[in-house]
């Protein structure tokens, strides 16, 4: 493990997310709010640790020959340790906005909030957001953009100027089983992926704008839709603007926000064949759709009006599928059959490639296709059979990283689950700590019972807030980076 290698690159995120500072400062200045100072504190904390940090570490700009060469050959170890060690270091950094300017009352709570935004959880301890300067409701929108692009990814534009390479950085930071390198440089792919979230989140702004949405909010949302985040600036969410239009808006750029950013981009291009025929894609259009219908037919006769239960239905399947958390109605409400299966759906998740969180439609395809196979085996234990998916076979260290991923991905969910309700918090039903874990896992943010789509996480002992925190960038980073930082081996010369 080269340690200064690591060190530099995370001073360079804590710089970048620093650096980002400087939107919401210039936004309680314009406002002539008291959170200046806290953001120009924040600010230059950041700016100056990162730069000593990196300097002191062996940096140079430019880069020295020499320097440059040591990055060659950047090893699985040292990927894995930067990518989780990045979220950390930006969490870390994030958190000093909301701690200098009083908005949250000590480290745990900021830190929580700092990395529920970064991950795209959405989960919040604040109990009154409406109540917030706009320079703190922009922040955690920003943080849901960064980390909804990926610092890592972002980075991939600048790291090469400083030497580093970024393809194993990109392979282990873009959510899903294996990215697609959709340009043949690594600093071209990371502008492609920014190109399109820009335009997502310009095109949504607009439309929102249009519904009725002051510029601000639009922008505010956004940016939370495009990270499937789900932070918003309104206590009630989505549904404090009582606009069909804005909701068909929002559930709309969420299921795009859903799909593998890489057959954006194939749109763009015009290989619309392609992404037609991309079998992920069309289990995401199937089970989204499947959902609604089935939501729909339930609300209805339960004595829902059909227009409405079809609206409430579309945001809601959409939002928690592809993890934003935004609400447009109490779910709590709903049949419990809805309310389960909405988590249920937010376990399954997005596409991989993607800023949703869950375990992925392709490691689901994966699975089926598995099994499949091997029930057909049992009726023809002579045949030669293989899985495939879009045309290819599946080799068996895929099927294997699926497995295993479920394995841990389950071993996760139930230790988690078992140290939050071992604090025996009376509040903490066994319900609420069971969602409260597959919600931060699975990085949707509401849950059920006392965590619901009228609830926070703001009463939560210090110690649940660590352990789902954990589940946050866990989750977040697809449960390996994480665990890389916690193994000892990984720390070894």
């Amino acid at each position: 493990m080269r340690f200064f290698l690591m060190a530099r690159v995370l001073a360079l995120v804590s710089f970048v997310v620093s650096l980002c500072m400087a939107l919401p400062l210039a936004v309680a200045w314009l406002d002539g709010s008291s959170d200046v100072r806290a953001f120009a504190a924040a600010m230059s904390a950041g700016l100056c640790f990162s730069c000593s940090v990196y300097f002191i570490c062996g940096g140079r700009i430019p880069p020295h020959a020499r320097l440059s060469h040591e990055y060659d050959g950047l090893g699985a170890r040292e990927a894995f340790a930067i990518v989780g060690g990045s979220w950390v270091a930006a969490s870390v950094t994030g958190a000093l906005p909301f701690l200098l300017s009083g908005a949250l009352g000590g480290f745990t709570d900021s830190f929580f909030e700092s990395v529920s935004g970064f991950s795209t959880t959405g989960a919040t301890v604040f109990s009154n957001v409406e109540t917030l300067p706009r320079s703190i409701l922009l922040w955690r929108v920003l943080t849901h953009w960064l980390g909804g692009i990926g610092i890592v990814v972002l980075s991939l534009a600048v790291l090469p100027f400083i030497g580093v390479g970024g393809l194993e950085l990109y392979k282990i930071e873009t959510t899903g089983p294996k990215p697609e390198k959709i340009a043949p440089r690594m600093r071209q792919t990371a502008v492609f992926l920014l190109e399109v979230y820009v335009s997502l989140t310009v095109a949504e702004t607009l439309l929102l704008t249009l519904g009725g949405m002051s510029v601000f909010d639009a922008l505010t949302h956004s940016m939370s839709t495009v990270a499937t985040g789900g932070y918003s600036n309104k206590n009630a969410s989505i549904a404090a603007y009582h606009s069909p239009f804005i909701e068909w808006v929002i559930a709309a750029f969420m299921f795009m926000a859903g799909v593998n950013f890489s057959l954006h981009f194939m749109l763009l291009t015009g290989a619309w064949r392609k992404v037609s025929r991309d079998e992920e894609l069309r289990l995401y259009v199937g089970v989204t759709a499947v959902a609604i219908i089935v939501f729909t037919v339930i609300l209805s006769l339960h004595g829902h009006d059909a227009w409405d239960a079809l609206r409430a239905a579309a945001f809601q399947v959409t939002s928690f599928m592809t993890t934003t958390g935004f609400v447009s109605t109490d779910y709590a409400q709903w049949p419990q059959f809805n309310q389960c299966m909405l988590l249920f759906l937010a376990l399954a998740g997005g596409c991989a490639g993607s800023t949703a969180g869950g375990l992925k439609m392709m490691r689901l395809l994966v699975l089926r296709r598995g099994i499949g196979v091997e029930v057909k085996n049992m009726f023809h234990p002579r045949a030669i059979l293989r899985a495939r998916v879009n045309g290819k076979v599946l080799s068996e260290r895929a099927m294997t990283g699926v497995l295993a991923f479920f394995t841990l991905y389950v071993a996760v969910l139930i230790g988690a689950f078992l140290l939050v309700i071992a604090v025996g918090w009376e509040k903490l039903d066994i319900p609420t700590a069971f969602f409260g874990v597959l919600s931060s896992l699975s990085n949707l943010g509401p849950g059920l019972g006392n965590l619901g789509a009228t609830d926070n996480y703001d009463w939560l002992p210090g110690v649940v807030k660590w352990v789902l925190a954990f589940c946050m960038l866990a989750g977040r980073l697809e449960l390996y980076s994480m665990f890389f930082l916690l193994h000892p081996a990984t720390w070894r010369k």
